[in-house]
Parts: structure tokens; sequence; C-alpha cells
């Protein structure tokens, strides 16, 4: 199959990167701080909308797993799964959890424990302050982010699959604006997630270079300019060596053993940790989570005139955003053959409830340790930075070299994984065949053009989140997210549209079981060119 690039849509993505990576390289500091006035411009003018939005995406997902579209077969009645069931959860897993949640789980709580906000009236260093330390946790990090995901995920799986519609993030709107989204203006709608994902995606590559240095630290190498970017080249090799191996065997194998890290990891320390203490504790800030669940969904800071919700569940929420389309059209791709019902329990609760659970034993060990022992951890978030509280709190188990040794390997693991599979989303969107046919078949995963973009979003994605961590460090990674979720913001309400649109037409036909959203879409379509 010969291959040729989508213009409208790689050029202008490719420009802004390059015009990125460029500044970053002769001036850091001007980057830098450049981006943060951007930022700022953000945050005034579209916290409410994040917030709005993420709010109705686990609204969406709810509506959808009741109503008759979660009986929905992908891929049409007869439609056979691309992947095992068990398979299928792993990818699910280790694509959307990425190396943020082994990053932010030991450091985020304390926090919001020494720092809570003004808006909840809640005394710092209190048991108040630890519940609320947690219960954000699980805000922040389970059923929100993963409704984020499924939204624009559901939409797509649907439109491609069912109504057979092309590989662009553009095919989303189908359901809102017909045949519109085809052809330049589908690409250009490409193009401007692209750019904004690319940011994203290079916040989340300096999360997880961040978190491999705190564990390497501890054999005495030290974070500076050439460490940090050897861990990027490190990873770069590794997500391209796993692109060219396809994505059964590459991805999938990566997820596997990733999926057993995780699990082994957390066993390891609830058992060795402070184990009752995490079960009785998480269950009462389980408690306040659903308690708090829209208070704390739908805070900006506007009314006590502080930064907090700005600086953490706002930050969480572009990120997300931004990170969701090409992070649905990965995941939408492999659910063939299975209900909108069964993806909701794959890529919602099962991964929301391994959050809670993953959550509640390294926050709340986090948080155990450092109140008994007179603010160690905090101490050492203080000299040593985020990097360098889950090492610590590992150091004090059993074990402790091994643990540390496989947090390493995980959290290197889980962005190689993250990163494989929304490359080669990002490839696949930037290309298409010389008739402009899609690119999705596996035969087509190892073409050389194919492989080529991969490695090249992967080294310009990594040059500038390597600068943005050596000359802003932590505040480089949320300047990235921010900048990342505001093209995202607004193709994600185009999104929620286009689902409410999904499920307005399924209700339509009146059924009870697997229907066929094709034939009853373009019948729909027919009638309107026809009035």
């Amino acid at each position: 199959m010969k291959i040729k690039i989508r213009s409208l849509t790689f050029w202008p993505a490719f420009i802004i990167t390059l015009v990125a990576v460029v500044m970053s390289l002769t001036n850091g500091e001007a980057f830098a701080a450049k981006t943060q006035l951007v930022v700022n411009w953000i945050l005034n003018n579209f916290s409410w909308g994040f917030s709005a939005g993420a709010f109705i995406c686990v609204v969406l997902c709810v509506v959808v797993f009741v109503s008759p579209l979660g009986l929905v077969r992908i891929g049409g009645e007869h439609a056979k799964p691309m992947l095992t069931r068990s398979k299928w959860i792993m990818i699910a897993l280790c694509t959307t959890v990425a190396a943020g949640l082994l990053f932010w789980s030991a450091a985020e709580p304390l926090y919001h424990y020494y720092y809570p906000p003004k808006t909840f009236g809640i005394t710092a260093e209190s048991p108040a302050a630890a519940r609320f330390a947690l219960s954000t946790m699980f805000l922040h990090w389970s059923f929100t982010p993963y409704a984020i995901y499924c939204v624009p995920a559901l939409v797509f799986t649907l439109v491609y699959h069912n109504l057979n519609k092309p590989f662009s993030i553009g095919s989303m709107l189908y359901p809102i604006l017909g045949n519109r989204v085809y052809g330049k203006t589908g690409q250009v709608i490409d193009g401007i997630a692209l750019s904004g994902f690319s940011a994203s995606m290079a916040s989340s590559m300096a999360t997880g270079i961040l978190a491999i240095m705190g564990g390497l630290a501890i054999y005495g190498i030290e974070k500076g300019a050439l460490a940090l970017t050897g861990i990027g080249l490190a990873i770069a090799v590794v997500v391209t060596c796993s692109s060219v191996s396809g994505l059964k065997r590459g991805i999938a194998m990566l997820s596997t053993i990733n999926t057993w890290v995780f699990f082994t990891i957390g066993i390891a320390i609830f058992v060795f940790g402070p184990t009752l203490f995490i079960m009785n504790f998480g269950l009462e800030s389980l408690g306040e989570y659903l308690d708090n669940f829209f208070k704390k969904s739908l805070i900006t800071g506007a009314s006590e005139g502080e930064d907090w919700a700005r600086s953490w569940t706002i930050f969480y929420f572009s990120s997300w955003m931004a990170w969701a389309p090409l992070t649905a059209m990965f995941l939408g791709k492999i659910a063939r053959g299975y209900t909108v019902r069964e993806f909701l329990i794959v890529n919602l609760f099962i991964p929301s409830l391994f959050a809670l659970l993953w959550t509640s034993i390294f926050s709340g060990s986090v948080l155990y340790f450092d109140m008994t022992e007179n603010g160690a951890l905090k101490e050492v978030l203080d000299k040593n930075g985020y990097e360098a509280v889950i090492y610590f709190l590992m150091q004090k188990l059993p074990f402790a070299s091994i643990l540390v040794l496989g947090f390493i390997f995980a959290t290197f693991l889980s962005y190689c994984t993250a990163a494989d599979s929304t490359t080669d989303a990002m490839a696949n969107l930037c290309l298409e065949g010389e008739d402009g046919e899609r690119l999705h078949e596996e035969e087509s995963s190892t073409a050389p053009k194919l492989i080529g973009m991969k490695v090249m979003w992967g080294l310009g994605i990594g040059v500038v989140a390597v600068t943005m961590l050596i000359f802003a460090d932590v505040n480089g990674i949320k300047q990235l997210a921010y900048i990342g979720g505001l093209p995202a913001l607004i193709l994600c309400l185009g999104l929620i549209a286009s689902l409410l649109k999904l499920i307005y037409s399924t209700k339509e036909l009146g059924i009870k079981r697997d229907i066929e959203v094709h034939k009853f879409m373009e019948k729909r379509h027919a009638k309107q060119e026809n009035v």
C-alpha cells in the first residue's frame, strides 16, 4: 500500500512542535516563561469549561451504561473480538494509567494534607486534612479521568467500526456534523487535536522521566541534563522497538508484563506496609469522596480567589482532555467485537477500581508514615523533590531494594506502553493511503513511513519534555498539560454532543438487544439531505 501524508493534519502540528523544540533548545528559560503567559490566559478564561466538561463526561458514561446504547455490539452483531478479554483489559489498563499515577500517588497527597484549599475550611495537618487528601486523590485518578477517556473513545469506536468512517478525530464529530467532517475540514480538526496532544504527551513523558530519575538517585546518579536526556532516549528506543513489532506482539507483551509488576508492587506495599490503616482509612476517604463528589468536581477557586483548584483539579482535567482524543482512537480501535457496556466495564470501571486501590495503598501509606513520624516524608518532599517521596516510602519496607528496582522498571514500562499506543494513533492520523484509504490494518503497521512518523514524533516530544524538566521542573509539566488542554476542551464539548446524538438515535430505535447503528444513522442522514 502506498502511503502519503495528510498535509493539513501533519504540518501544522509538526511546525508547532518544531518551533517548540527550537525555542526550548536555543533559550529554555525564555520558552518556559512564554508558556507560562499562555497558561495564565487559559486558566483565567476557561477554568469553568474544564470542570464542567469533566463532570458531564462522568454523567454521560452512567447514562450510556444503563441505556439501550450499552447493548450495541461494536463492529456489528457478528463482529469478532480483535483481542482476548484478558489482553484487552491489560492493554486498556496500562495505556490509560501511564506513569502519572505512579509518580503523583505518593507526592500529591502530602501537598493536600499540608496545604488544603480555603474553600473547604479544613485545618492543615489535621485528620480532616488527611481524609481530604486521599479523597482528592480518588477524584483526580479514578472515575473522572477514565470517563474523560471513555466519552471520545465510545464515539470513535461506534463511528469507526459500526459506521465504517475513517480513522480520524474528525470522524468523531460525524454524528453532529455529518459529511462536513471529511476532506480538508476533517484534516484541520485532526491537526488541532494533534497539536494539543503533542504538548500533553510531552508533559506525561516528563513525569515518567522525573519518576525514574528519583529512583536512580538512590544509586548515586545525580539529577541533571545528562541523566534526564539519557532516560528520555532509553524510552524512545524501547517505544520504537515495540512499534516495529506490531500491536499484538509489542504493546500486548509490554502491557502483560507491566500489569503483573503493578499488582506485585501494590500487594507488597499493602502486605508489608500499614495494612489495617490502609483499609480503614481508605474506606473513610471513599465515603468523603462520594459525599463531596459534586462540590469537588465543580470547584474553580473563584469564590476564595485561590489557585488550588487550578494547580491540581483543573490541571488534571486539562491533561486528561488533551490525552483523550488520541487515546480514544487506540482504545476504540481494539474494542471491536464487544458491546458498549463491556467497553465501559473494561475502560471505566476496572481501571477506576484499580486506581482506588492503588491510591489507597500508596497515598494512604505515605500519609500514615508522615503523620506517625513527625512529617518525615514532607521533609523529603521539600529537600529532594516530588520524585523522591515514593522511593523513601519503599525504603521503609522489607525487600526495599527489590521494590525500588521493580518500581523503576514499572514506571519505565508504563510510559513506554502508553507512548507506544499513542504514537501509533498519531502516526496513523498523519498518514493515509494514496487514494485516501484507511491505515488501520495490521499489515500496514510496519510500513517504513509509518515507523518513521512514530520515531519523529517520539524524538520531538522527548526534546520538549526534557527541556521543560531542566528549566521549569514540575511547573514545566503542568504548563505543557494546560496548553494541550485548551484545543482538547473545545473538541471535548463537540464529542459530548456527538455521544448525546448517538444515545438519542439508539433510543429512537426502541429495541433491547444488539443493534446496527450504521443502518439507522445512514437512513437518518439520507432523510436530512432530501429535506
